[in-house]
């Protein structure tokens, strides 16, 4: 999907259309309806804190904004750009939306996230023109489904359909064989390949390999030596653009995870209330993800990132599955009664672990406690 978050909102707000557009931040950065009735919004200009950039609009990527990009340098490159903050909750019901239009389409179905898929059209398309006719329905149905636009490559396997997806975005649709590899890839920085990093990339490039050309040129057994057996094949099958990796219809998830991090760093006694108020919520989202999955958990778990950087979790297996937000959120308490509160608190993230779908519990699950604010504090801290 075409910067999915930013093309969201816009839906929501299309004065915005054509404007360099940031989400990320607080929710206090939500536009107001003025005394005109044209509604005002937040400007990265004024934004003081430390908050990332979850997403942003062509418009302010050509200004240099990125995702990740922390807001108050964001602000340095885009002054003028609007702020929005984030809504999972849309996102993630226009991701099923767009979802299941292309499932009604093309049912072999890989998810790779909020705003990503692969899609196997071994048994709907024989050609490349066919395959293409194919993918212009399906973006024709997402558009229909979502009003938003998606990129496409189509390509023999995952690793150059990934890579073309990038191409001619927003809306773009790439058609690529095995023999288009040398003119249209090889000419590509290596960090463009999936599963090249910013590490890998720097080693690379001090060998001399920038492009993925140069990569494809370079002797295969040197780079075994350099980077092992597993990566250094990996390397060279990449950049010859060979990729055998079947797309996965099904799997199951392994844990499911919630957590957020604070515009100021929080302390564990003093700002026990706000901390309260944030874990109950996460452990009420956490609890509709699983519902809407179909999944229980018997381990629950809770990750701490202090003020110094230290990342802390702590875990406890449950006397049986648990999925209502008051069960989590009473674990959840236990769990933080055994970590260390001395420092203040930069990030507090739940997590779900040892999963069981809803159709396999082995016993009744844990029915959630009835507890007052009190209680709930009590077994915070």
């Amino acid at each position: 999907m075409d910067a999915f978050y930013a093309s969201v909102e816009l839906l929501r707000y299309p004065e915005l259309r054509g404007r360099p557009v940031v989400v990320g931040g607080r929710r206090a950065h939500q536009p107001v309806e003025g005394e005109n009735g044209v509604r005002e919004f937040f400007h990265l200009r004024d934004y003081v804190g430390r908050g990332v950039a979850t997403t942003a609009t062509y418009e302010a990527r050509a200004l240099g904004v990125n995702s990740a990009m922390g807001l108050m340098k964001a602000a340095a490159l885009a002054p003028e750009a609007v702020l929005l903050p984030a809504d999972f909750d849309q996102y993630r019901r226009f991701s099923r939306l767009f979802k299941a239009a292309v499932a009604g389409i093309a049912p072999a179905i890989e998810d790779r996230g909020i705003d990503e898929i692969y899609i196997d059209l071994t048994g709907l398309a024989v050609t490349p023109e066919d395959a293409e006719d194919v993918a212009r329905r399906i973006k024709a149905a997402v558009r229909e489904a979502t009003g938003l636009t998606c990129s496409m490559g189509i390509t023999p396997n995952k690793l150059l359909s990934k890579l073309c997806s990038e191409f001619g975005k927003p809306d773009g649709l790439t058609v690529l064989d095995h023999g288009d590899i040398p003119a249209r890839i090889w000419p590509l920085p290596v960090r463009r390949v999936n599963g090249i990093g910013p590490k890998a990339a720097a080693r690379l490039a001090a060998l001399g390999i920038n492009t993925i050309g140069d990569l494809a040129a370079f002797d295969s057994l040197r780079l075994v030596d350099e980077f092992g057996a597993n990566y250094g094949g990996w390397l060279h099958n990449a950049a010859h653009g060979r990729d055998e990796r079947e797309v996965v219809t099904h799997s199951e998830p392994k844990s499911i995870s919630r957590e957020t991090t604070f515009e100021r760093d929080l302390h564990p006694r003093r700002d026990r209330d706000e901390l309260g108020e944030i874990l109950t919520r996460l452990c009420t989202q956490l609890a509709g993800d699983l519902e809407r999955k179909r999944y229980y958990a018997k381990t629950i778990g809770v990750k701490l990132r202090f003020d110094d950087f230290k990342i802390v979790t702590r875990v406890l297996t449950l006397p049986a599955h648990v999925r209502d937000a008051r069960g989590i959120r009473l674990w959840a308490g236990r769990c933080l009664k055994k970590a260390p509160l001395e420092r203040r608190l930069r990030l507090l993230g739940v997590r779900a672990d040892n999963l069981c779908r809803e159709d396999a519990l082995p016993g009744a699950p844990l029915d959630g406690p009835r507890l007052d604010r009190g209680q709930l504090d009590l077994e915070l801290f």
